[in-house]
Parts: C-alpha cells; sequence; structure tokens
C-alpha cells in the first residue's frame, strides 16, 4: 500500500478524473437520451445499469490500449490522436445526439447506453490509458478507481459540471492543455525512441530501465510535456479563430 503515499500516484488519478469529466459530458447525453421514454419506475435502473455496464466495457478497452502501448509506434499515433482530440476540446464541433433512440423497454435502454458508449469513447480510452501509463503496477487501480468516481459525478452532477465551465470556460482550456501535456510524455516515451536494441534507424532519445520502462532526462521528459500543451492550446485558438461566428436568425 506503500504507492497510496506516492505524489504520482495521486496526480495520475487526477488526470485520470479530470478527463473523464471533460471528456464525458456527451456520455451522459447519451444515458439521459437513451432512458428518456423509460418508466419512471425503470429510469433509474436503466441509469444504473447502463452506467455500470459502459464502465465493465471501458475498463475492458483501457486495459486493451494501456498494452498496446508497450508495441512501438502506438504511443506516437496516440500522442498525435490526443493532440487532436485537445484541440477538438478546445475548438469543438457542433453535432447532436439526434441519432440517440430512446426506448420504453429496460433491456433496449440499456444496450443503447452501452453501445453508444462504445462508440464514443475512443478519446476516453486513449487519454486514460497515456495518463495511467507511467503508474507502473499500479495502472490498472488508477483506471477502476478514476472510472468509479468521474462517472457517477457525469451522469448526476453533469448539470453543476456543465455550468462551471460554461461559468469558468479556462477549466476547458486547461482540460484541453492537459491531454496536450499527457501526449508530450507518450511521445518521446514510445519505445522506438528508448530501445538501444531495436529500430536502429529511429534517433534515441533515452534508454530502457531494468524494468523495462523509458528512462529519458528529466528535462527533455517535461519539455515535451509543456510542449505538447503549449501545441494544444495554439492548435485550439488557431482552429478556434478560422471557424465563421455563429449567427442566429430572428
Amino acid at each position: 500500500m506503500d504507492f497510496l503515499t506516492s505524489p504520482a500516484f495521486w496526480v495520475a488519478l487526477g488526470q485520470i478524473i479530470i478527463i473523464d469529466i471533460l471528456l464525458g459530458g456527451d456520455n451522459a447525453v447519451v444515458i439521459a437520451l437513451a432512458c428518456r421514454k423509460l418508466p419512471p419506475a425503470q429510469r433509474t435502473k436503466g441509469i444504473i445499469y447502463g452506467t455500470a455496464g459502459a464502465i465493465v466495457l471501458r475498463v475492458i478497452l483501457i486495459a486493451f490500449a494501456m498494452t498496446l502501448l508497450a508495441v512501438p509506434f502506438i504511443k506516437l499515433v496516440g500522442a498525435i490522436l490526443l493532440v487532436w482530440i485537445g484541440v477538438k476540446l478546445l475548438a469543438p464541433d457542433e453535432d447532436g445526439h439526434a441519432n440517440v433512440q430512446g426506448s420504453d423497454k429496460l433491456l433496449a435502454a440499456i444496450k443503447t447506453i452501452i453501445v453508444a458508449d462504445l462508440v464514443m469513447s475512443v478519446d476516453n480510452v486513449i487519454a486514460i490509458a497515456g495518463a495511467a501509463q507511467n503508474a507502473g503496477e499500479h495502472s490498472f487501480l488508477l483506471v477502476v478507481l478514476g472510472l468509479l468516481i468521474s462517472i457517477p459525478i457525469i451522469v448526476w452532477g453533469r448539470t453543476i459540471v456543465i455550468k462551471l465551465m460554461a461559468r469558468f470556460p479556462m477549466i476547458i482550456t486547461l482540460g484541453g492543455m492537459l491531454l496536450g501535456w499527457i501526449a508530450g510524455g507518450m511521445l518521446v516515451t514510445d519505445p522506438a525512441f528508448v530501445n538501444p536494441d531495436k529500430w536502429l534507424w529511429m534517433p534515441k532519445l533515452g534508454t530502457l530501465d531494468e524494468k523495462g520502462m523509458a528512462d529519458i532526462s528529466a528535462t527533455l521528459y517535461w519539455t515535451a510535456h509543456v510542449v505538447g500543451a503549449l501545441l494544444v492550446l495554439a492548435l485550439g485558438k488557431w482552429v478556434a479563430s478560422r471557424r465563421p461566428p455563429v449567427t442566429h436568425e430572428v
């Protein structure tokens, strides 16, 4: 239980919770829409069972994604995707959820929640896997704890979360930069950049320690984090500035 006194463990847990809350808003909308036609007596059951199923499925997906991070170039691709997700967070596209069908049958509503969450959770899975990657043997515990804490907040506290984000837009900006921060760390620790015995045609930014983990200089590691965060901020602002202003017909 020594890991409970490790600052790195609690920082990673906090990152996972923040990521889930920021990227899970759409999932909360799906849950509400899927259960809207259920009788009041079954609505709570639909929300609980559908959310539980979505959590279990997401844990499995994240465990699979974390395993894939040991494959060369996967972290590189994941870092690029995280930057893209962060930019989308700062300059979101306008989309709706009109295609989410409600059902008056409990099992059908639960299935809708699970399937929709599966389709919409790619960004969450990549971001959480990246945030948990440096926790070593306790990374899977981080994932489970983060989801168990954040999903109920998303489902039942969504209104409060949305109001906070609307009142303090800096929350969204910092969230996007957090994804860039994680992307920078993922990129420079990709096995292709740190394994001295393989992929010799790739530039080597470090080496591997006795546990097979990336071992790079602290300066490079933290610089990559900062550059990733600033890159998302700059790209997000640039994309937002090129979008035409929203006009409302009277």
